[in-house]
């Protein structure tokens, strides 16, 4: 198993689902930004999307706040919305207007069908579920972007048009966010499964919503390859 920046408990949940982190990660859309050759609507499509999306990702994260047992899981998420709500989402304003599209179109966005079954799933797993149900969920996300950021930061054609979409993912403060939250989840494993999490009881139902939101990953890049 191929360890990870991101922590130990990610590293297992990712080799957990290899042919779907595979397909997520490796993506035909992924593999577009890399060499400039995604169409450009199919970018603003995802873009408005992914701006929906993240308005429901960071009120998950807010929901983090809630079910968190320690000062530490409270702070870590606190940052990370700030992080969504201050940072990331900037760059899609600032793309979008360049297409004419304001932030308040954004904001009311139709949602595509794939984006409603990823936002709500993320949700039910943390209103249905604990902590830990929330954060397997939640991380194909996080670290995904991260994985992807830092490929194509080093493997990018030079023409490519969508740099300033992976500079935002290879960005030492991205990075840094992450790392944060993989050591989090470590812990947080830790404190309620103990040592071993792999071998506790509730280790196959992680792994479950870790695989599922990985597979939704999926879904989300071919909605925004299929364009609007």
């Amino acid at each position: 198993m191929t360890g990870s920046p991101y922590g130990t408990t990610f590293a297992l949940w990712r080799a957990g689902c290899a042919d779907p982190w595979h397909a997520y990660t490796r993506h035909a859309f992924v593999e577009g930004l890399r060499d400039g050759t995604l169409p450009r609507k199919s970018f603003v499509h995802y873009l408005v999307q992914d701006y929906v999306f993240l308005v429901h990702f960071a009120r998950a994260w807010s929901l983090g706040v809630v079910k968190a047992e320690t000062l530490d899981e409270m702070k870590i998420c606190a940052g990370t919305v700030d992080a969504l709500v201050n940072h990331e989402m900037a760059l899609h304003v600032e793309t979008c207007a360049a297409e004419g599209i304001d932030e308040a179109t954004l904001f009311t966005a139709s949602e595509a069908f794939e984006n409603l079954a990823y936002t709500r799933y993320v949700m039910d797993a943390g209103l249905q579920g604990d902590f830990l149900d929330l954060m397997a969920a939640l991380a194909p996300c996080c670290f995904g972007y991260g994985e992807i950021g830092l490929r194509l930061a080093g493997s990018a054609a030079s023409e490519t048009p969508y740099r300033p979409w992976i500079d935002t993912y290879a960005d030492d403060g991205y990075q840094t966010v992450m790392v944060s939250v993989g050591q989090m989840i470590d812990a947080a494993v830790t404190r309620r499964l103990g040592a071993d999490p792999s071998n506790a009881a509730r280790w196959a139902q992680l792994q479950g919503r870790f695989t599922t939101a990985t597979r939704l990953e999926v879904a989300f890049w071919d909605m925004g390859l299929r364009g609007a």
